[in-house]
């Protein structure tokens, strides 16, 4: 493996800002200091002027592998992943079959061994049936247990009240949590269907996946959690009112968390008529306000977390009437590109976005020796250059489906260079693919 010298570059981590030189060497960071000179054999990169941020850590994801290939694969994503300067995914369990046995789990990891070039980790679903398999579960096989409070992408629904009890009580990781309420849902669509008959539009959809069916969930997920000592995280937050549930401030010692995405942080609901189709999704992007108030609970620390919730769909999918159209949009090779954005906007300090993108999941799912930039630790590194916008193009694309809600777009910031494990796989314009990610670890 080729060993790595940066110099100059501006460190972002554990919230300071400050140039230095960082070694890399055999897949570790092992030195960070003023000035490191040169080895022999070793590749220098001038990063003078750019920012080099630990690599993102997302915690919400759907590569679609197994059973739903002509979306997507650990192969195409994990590669569209790294170009946007994600090093680690955690994939959700709604693949066909769905991730809910052990054998099922261990399938996924085997699968991203030999196809994905990011790290790598998966959910364990929760069903209405599978209680004896979630009390047996190995704290170290899966980064958590996710749980759909509410009906989405793949059927996975728990809605037995005894079951998901006991899958509080008995909960031997962090479990995850999808919260939109099912029957509140269904009685939004019932009206929409009254009124608009085949042809409900697509404008409707947060009235539909409505704020009150989000807050009937949560205000459950949080009583339960509650009731047993859970540890619980709550994923893509999407109301105002949903973000009185948390606490501010920082990470440490927090039993609750919270979770949102970038499009939350970019989209409201007046982009439906722009966009349509391209970004329905569960629970649904809402009004201005959410959105202002979802940034405030990010820089507040109310929302811990940062992360996609990449659920790519075909174009042809897409393009189906509202209620056929599947729900989810491709988010990872733009997505830090769009949460710096907030930086930009002066919304967020850069601190700040890397704590919520990198530092706090590391954190939160106790991953091993990843997500800051620390001597000894995996060399999980994105250089990202500040001073050159770049304007997404479709042909650029690299997720399967072979789209971006952000076509067009010009963001401010460039994904100069992504290693993982020490191996530079992104340099900003090709990917060098030869060497896979590895399985995460957690210190449970």
């Amino acid at each position: 493996m080729t060993d790595w010298l940066i110099q100059n570059a501006e460190l972002v981590n554990e919230g300071r800002r400050y140039v230095a030189d960082v070694r890399l060497a055999h897949g570790r960071i092992e030195r960070i200091a003023p000035t490191l000179a040169a080895r022999p054999g070793e590749r220098v990169v001038d990063a003078q002027g750019r920012w080099l941020l630990p690599g993102m850590i997302d915690d919400q994801v759907h590569f679609r592998e197994p059973g739903l290939e002509h979306k997507a694969d650990f192969a195409t994503e994990s590669r569209a992943a790294v170009a946007g300067g994600i090093t680690s995914f955690m994939e959700m369990p709604n693949s066909k079959p769905t991730t809910t046995t052990r054998e099922a789990l261990e399938d996924k990891y085997a699968r991203a061994a030999i196809k994905s070039v990011a790290n790598h980790a998966f959910y364990f679903g929760a069903t209405n049936d599978n209680l004896a398999e979630i009390q047996r579960l190995d704290p170290r096989a899966a980064c958590g247990i996710k749980i759909f409070m509410g009906a989405s992408t793949g059927n996975m629904l728990v809605d037995n009240p005894d079951t998901l009890d006991a899958i509080f009580r008995d909960a031997p990781v962090i479990i995850v949590t999808h919260c939109e309420d099912t029957p509140t849902i269904e009685a939004n669509l019932a009206v929409e269907r009254a009124r608009y008959g085949a042809n409900i539009p697509v404008e409707r959809h947060p009235y539909i996946r409505s704020r009150e069916a989000c807050m009937k969930s949560s205000k459950l997920a949080l009583e339960l959690a509650h009731r047993h000592d859970t540890r619980l995280h709550i994923l893509h937050i999407t109301t105002a009112e949903e973000l009185d549930l948390f606490a501010p401030g920082p990470l440490a010692g927090k039993r609750i968390t919270a979770e949102t995405c970038v499009h939350f942080l970019e989209f409201a609901e007046s982009d439906y008529a722009t966009l349509g189709n391209w970004i329905k999704c569960n629970p649904a992007i809402k009004s201005a306000s959410d959105r202002d108030a979802i940034i405030a609970a990010v820089r507040d620390g109310r929302i811990d977390v940062l992360a996609t919730d990449h659920a790519p769909h075909t174009l042809e999918e897409k393009a189906l009437p509202y209620e056929q159209a599947p729900s989810g949009l491709p988010l990872v090779q733009f997505a830090l590109q769009c949460a710096l954005e907030q930086h930009f906007a002066g919304n967020l300090t850069l601190e700040r976005i890397v704590e919520a993108v990198t530092h706090a999941p590391a954190t939160l799912f106790n991953v091993q020796e990843r997500g800051f930039l620390r001597e000894g630790y995996y060399a999980d590194l994105v250089l990202v250059d500040p001073n050159r916008p770049h304007t997404v193009r479709r042909d650029e694309v690299l997720s399967r489906c072979g789209w971006s809600p952000f076509e067009g777009r010009t963001f401010k910031s460039t994904i100069a260079a992504t290693w993982v494990n020490g191996h530079r796989v992104w340099d900003g314009i090709a990917l060098d693919d030869s060497v896979m990610g590895r399985r995460l670890e957690f210190a449970r």
